[in-house]
């Protein structure tokens, strides 16, 4: 999505989403030692960090401020290589549209075979309900296409690709060292627990309910239970809460229940995302609502 689309998006799903406590992101700063994220807007990207290699997940949008923003958090973009891409929308690829600062030119982009079709134009892109294609995305930066259950070695850090088809048709998710799980948008938590995604931007909304159901299953089967990071809704390592409503959907058309007195009424606003907070500790995880409250 180019600059002047961005900040269209920006204005349109500003006015429409505003009170209704969904998008709930991270401001910029750490998770922990090896976990950093920038928020733009309504959207976090995120740093992995270890033996001196720091892996990007995700791109964001085309966003005047990354490298400001970086900088808080002592990542020179000039060292990313690598870039791993959960899927093509327009809040998660912009850094690397041919019309962005050009922060990541020499970066690879890892994706799903699949979900490099919408950036071949073999496929286009669909929201609200199937009704609005949205434009499609250019990149240049060399891409390394994976299949679902692929095993990456970057420099000693273990990426394990899974394919979470629903929100679009070749969405990955990325367990990291065994220990983070890195979700895109295939969950999306609300105040008591996680749901499936967005109603209005998925491609297939039943898909992405067995897609989460699935996921939930292999991480039991194998003991695992990962901090789960989100692309909007930050946060948790509390596994019960991740998948307690992984058979339901975040409706779109309405303001959520139970209320969530962290959420922003509008989180495009970023007043209170600044340096001196980015370097204040650690961001906390997710904490549960009752519905009561």
């Amino acid at each position: 999505m180019s600059k002047k689309a961005s900040n269209f998006q920006k204005k349109v799903m500003s006015f429409g989403y505003r009170g209704k406590e969904i998008f709930k992101p991270l401001n910029t700063g750490w998770i922990d030692e090896h976990v950093a994220c920038v928020r733009e807007w309504i959207v976090n990207i995120f740093f992995y960090t270890k033996n001196g290699t720091t892996i990007m997940i995700d791109a964001g949008y085309n966003y005047d401020r990354l490298q400001e923003k970086m900088n808080w958090l002592d990542i020179d973009p000039s060292t990313i290589r690598h870039i791993l891409i959960t899927h093509q929308d327009t809040d998660h690829v912009g850094a690397v549209e041919t019309d962005s600062d050009g922060l990541f030119q020499s970066a690879t982009l890892y994706l799903s075979e699949i979900e490099n079709k919408y950036l071949t134009g073999e496929v286009r892109r669909k929201v609200i309900f199937g009704l609005y294609k949205l434009p499609m995305v250019k990149s240049e930066n060399k891409r390394f296409l994976l299949q679902d259950g692929q095993m990456l070695d970057i420099n000693g850090i273990k990426v394990e690709c899974i394919l979470c088809p629903g929100h679009t048709w070749g969405h990955m998710v990325y367990l990291i060292d065994d220990e983070y799980l890195f979700t895109g948008d295939t969950i999306w938590f609300g105040a008591d627990g996680g749901y499936s995604f967005i109603n209005s931007l998925a491609e297939d909304n039943e898909l992405a309910k067995r897609s989460l159901a699935e996921l939930e299953q292999k991480l039991k089967d194998r003991g695992l239970t990962p901090k789960v990071i989100t692309g909007h809704t930050g946060w948790t390592d509390d596994f019960e809460f991740v998948f307690r409503h992984k058979d339901k959907i975040c409706n779109s058309l309405k303001k959520q229940k139970p209320h969530d007195p962290s959420a922003p009424y509008d989180g495009y606003k970023e007043d209170d995302d600044t340096e001196v907070n980015a370097r204040s500790g650690y961001l906390p995880k997710v904490v549960p609502v009752s519905a009561e409250e």
